[in-house]
C-alpha cells in the first residue's frame, strides 16, 4: 500500500508554523513528513528558509507516530558528512528512531554560501558517495577514520544513536546516479515517476538487500478559488518549471526569478493541480504509484491557507488517494 506524507517546506513557512503544521498533519492522518532543507527560499516571495535539523527535532518533540525524513539534505559543502551522520542520529534519538535521512548531490542555491566552488555534477556524485559510506559507518556508533579524495575523518565517533541505525536514501535520476548508489543506499528518492528509474534500482541492489522504498514528491495547490490556486502557485513555485538540470545550478534567488520571468500562470496550472478539486490532486499523484513508488509526499503550495488546507481538504484528500491507490 502506498504511504503518504506531508512536506515540511522551510522555503515558505517560518519554523514555528512548520511544527503546528507537523502536529496537525499527524493528526489528520499523513503517514510520515519530510522536511526540505535549505539555506535560502526558491524565490524571495516564498519569504523563508530556517534551520531544518532544529525545526525536526521540535517536530519529533510534538509528534509521536509518523516519520520524519529529510528531503533532501546535501552532505558534500555546506555541511560535512560527520556533522550531518551526528545530526540525523540524534534526531533519531529523539523522534524514537522515526527518523530517515535522504541525501543528495544538493543545488549550488544552498551551497554556494559557504564560498566554495559549485562542483560539476560528475564531481558531486564522487563526493556524494564519500559522504554516504562516512555517514553509514558513522551511524553504527563506531569510530571512525576515513581517507578519501573528498573528505577527511579523523577517529570521530557519534555517541548518542538510536537502537536501530538511521536509515538512509539518496535522491537519484539516471542510469548513473543509481548504478552507484543503490549497492549504499537503503531507499530510492526521486521527483519524477519513473518506473524505468525503479526497475533499474531494484535490479542493482546487492543480491538479498531488504526491499527499498521509493519515496517521491507531488506539489499541489488547493484552494477554494481555482484563480488564486493558480496565482499563488505561479507567485511562489514558478521556478519549479525549469527541471532539475537547471534548478541544481542556479545561485541565487534573483536567478531563480530571471530564470522563470517567461513562466505564465497557466503552465504552471499544466505541471500542479490548482483549485478545489481533489480527484485533479489524485491524478497528479497517480503515476508515482503506477510507477512503483511506495511513498509520496504532498506539498500543499503557500503558507497563507495551509492551516486550512490541513484542517479543510487533506483528510478528503487522504481518503481519495488511499481509496484511488488500491483498485
Amino acid at each position: 500500500m502506498t504511504r503518504f506524507g506531508y512536506t515540511l517546506m522551510t522555503e515558505q513557512s517560518g519554523p514555528k508554523e512548520l511544527v503546528r503544521y507537523a502536529a496537525a498533519a499527524e493528526e489528520v492522518g499523513f503517514d510520515f513528513e519530510v522536511s526540505s532543507d535549505h539555506y535560502f527560499p526558491w524565490l524571495d516571495a516564498q519569504g523563508h528558509s530556517g534551520y531544518a535539523w532544529s525545526t525536526l527535532g521540535a517536530v519529533a518533540q510534538v509528534t509521536s507516530r509518523v516519520e520524519l525524513m529529510t528531503y533532501v539534505t546535501c552532505p558534500i559543502l555546506r555541511y560535512h558528512p560527520a556533522v550531518v551522520a551526528q545530526k540525523a542520529a540524534t534526531l533519531g534519538v529523539l523522534s524514537d528512531g522515526r527518523f530517515t535521512l535522504n541525501l543528495g548531490a544538493g543545488e549550488n542555491l544552498n551551497e554556494h554560501v559557504v564560498g566554495e566552488r559549485w562542483p560539476a555534477v560528475g564531481e558531486r556524485h564522487d563526493m556524494l558517495e564519500e559522504a554516504v559510506e562516512i555517514i553509514r559507518e558513522l551511524l553504527t556508533g563506531e569510530r571512525t577514520t576515513y581517507d578519501g579524495a573528498y573528505f577527511r575523518v579523523d577517529s570521530a565517533r557519534v555517541w548518542d544513536v538510536p537502537d536501530s541505525p538511521v536509515e538512509i536514501g539518496v535522491a537519484v535520476s539516471g542510469d548513473q546516479s543509481v548504478s552507484r548508489f543503490a549497492p549504499l543506499a537503503d531507499h530510492l528518492v526521486a521527483v519524477e515517476p519513473d518506473g524505468d528509474l525503479v526497475a533499474s534500482w531494484d535490479a542493482a541492489r546487492p543480491s538479498g538487500a531488504p526491499l527499498s522504498r521509493k519515496i517521491g514528491q507531488v506539489p499541489i495547490s488547493w484552494d477554494p478559488s481555482q484563480e488564486r490556486a493558480i496565482e499563488r502557485a505561479h507567485e511562489q513555485f514558478r521556478w519549479f518549471a525549469g527541471g532539475w538540470k537547471v534548478n541544481a545550478d542556479l545561485p541565487t534567488t534573483e536567478a531563480f526569478d530571471a530564470a522563470s520571468q517567461f513562466v505564465r500562470p497557466e503552465d504552471v496550472a499544466e505541471q500542479i493541480a490548482c483549485g478545489p478539486d481533489l480527484d485533479a490532486c489524485v491524478e497528479s499523484v497517480r503515476a508515482y504509484w503506477e510507477a512503483g513508488f511506495t511513498d509520496v509526499a504532498i506539498v500543499q503550495v503557500g503558507d497563507e491557507n495551509q492551516a486550512e488546507f490541513l484542517q479543510k481538504a487533506a483528510g478528503p484528500l487522504l481518503e481519495k488517494l488511499r481509496a484511488a491507490s488500491t483498485e
